[in-house]
């Protein structure tokens, strides 16, 4: 495996919060138990980094191959599931940070599936070259572009402000004779070193956060998943699903959860834009 710098810069940390020390890849690489999270629609990431595989007759979708680093604890979770790891036929990632797609080169030598990333990324994607490698990218996506394989059907949304190209992906997943709305958030958050006024790089990202947050909230998610297991209450979801009994709901299905993060990732960025709108005055 090849040996990476261990320093994240602060770019590259998605969390929920305004402010976040650093880590090391070995602190985002701690495991998690894969698990099934409804119908064909499973997690194989790690304590802190949220990928997921769709399983199909056709080959599998991964979404989120997380560091270069990641990517053997990825293949050991999805062979812990009995599924094989060269099976995967497409890499979806949320957004163009390295906790979340930097694997996606290493990941397409191991199985040989296709790239997919979002248009508004894909400057930032090229420029994310782990190892002096080129980054694939097999298709670009747009807004409301649908991904399929084997019968399942992805929506890719666009819900930008975190990256241009910021993407949450949408399926339906059943359960006891019904059909639930999932949603994998790439990330509604602000990080700490954010410039959301006078942005040269970014001149609109305070517009493109207001108009996601109206948009997100309109979705019709009942499933709540999301880039990092701690946007959706990975631990203690996962808690429940252990000692979940026959007739009680899944943990994971959470609307009022998906509601309230999506209130605290806005209340944060208004916090953040009124402050900085206040200091260039």
């Amino acid at each position: 495996m090849r040996r990476l710098s261990l320093l994240l810069s602060l770019s590259l940390v998605c969390g929920p919060v305004l402010a976040q020390a650093p880590q090391s890849q070995t602190d985002w690489n701690a495991p998690f138990p894969p698990h099934k999270v409804m119908d064909n629609l499973y997690f194989v990431g790690t304590a802190q980094l949220g990928s997921f595989l769709i399983v199909t007759p056709a080959g599998n979708i991964l979404v989120n191959s997380d560091f270069e680093s990641t990517v053997p604890f990825l293949r050991k979770n999805v062979e812990a599931l009995g599924f094989r790891f060269t099976d995967i036929r497409i890499i979806l990632g949320s957004h163009a940070h390295g906790d979340h797609m930097e694997g996606d080169a290493m990941l397409k030598e191991l199985t040989g599936g296709q790239v997919m990333a979002m248009e508004e990324d894909v400057p930032a994607l090229r420029a994310m070259k782990p190892g002096g490698r080129p980054h694939p990218i097999d298709r670009i996506l747009h807004d409301g572009d649908t991904v399929q394989l084997g019968g399942e059907t992805l929506t890719a949304y666009r819900t930008p402000g975190h990256t241009k190209g910021n993407t949450s992906w949408w399926l339906e997943v059943q359960e006891g004779g019904r059909t639930y709305n999932a949603l994998v958030v790439g990330s509604f958050g602000v990080n700490a070193n954010y410039r959301l006024v006078n942005n040269p790089d970014y001149p609109n990202q305070a517009q493109d956060y207001m108009a996601m947050f109206k948009r997100v909230r309109s979705l019709p998610v009942d499933v709540f998943l999301g880039s990092h297991g701690r946007f959706y209450g990975l631990a203690e979801k996962y808690e429940r699903l252990k000692t979940r009994k026959e007739g009680d709901p899944n943990p994971f299905v959470d609307r009022a959860g998906y509601l309230a993060h999506i209130d605290l990732q806005e209340g944060n960025f208004r916090k953040m834009l009124a402050e900085q709108t206040a200091a260039a005055r």
